[in-house]
């Protein structure tokens, strides 16, 4: 495990404590988690970042217009 120092303005650090506080953890478990969610975002958009270079336009215009002609027979 890795310790990691950061600096920030002390009314966002006691914004954290008061957060971390109001959900009973730790400010130590909260950035824990914070980290967790920023990085699965991240991981998502990479994800769709690849996909969309490799995709098709045409492709998926196609898609697109069968989508339209089911919506419009319901």
């Amino acid at each position: 495990m890795t310790t990691l120092t950061i600096r920030m303005p002390d009314d966002k650090a006691n914004r954290l404590k008061a957060l971390a506080q109001s959900r009973n953890i730790s400010v130590n478990k909260l950035i824990e988690e914070l980290s967790t969610i920023a990085l699965t975002e991240f991981d998502a958009q990479v994800r769709f970042e690849v996909r969309a270079a490799r995709a098709n336009a045409e492709q998926g215009l196609t898609l697109l217009d069968e989508l339209d002609t089911l919506e419009a027979a319901d």
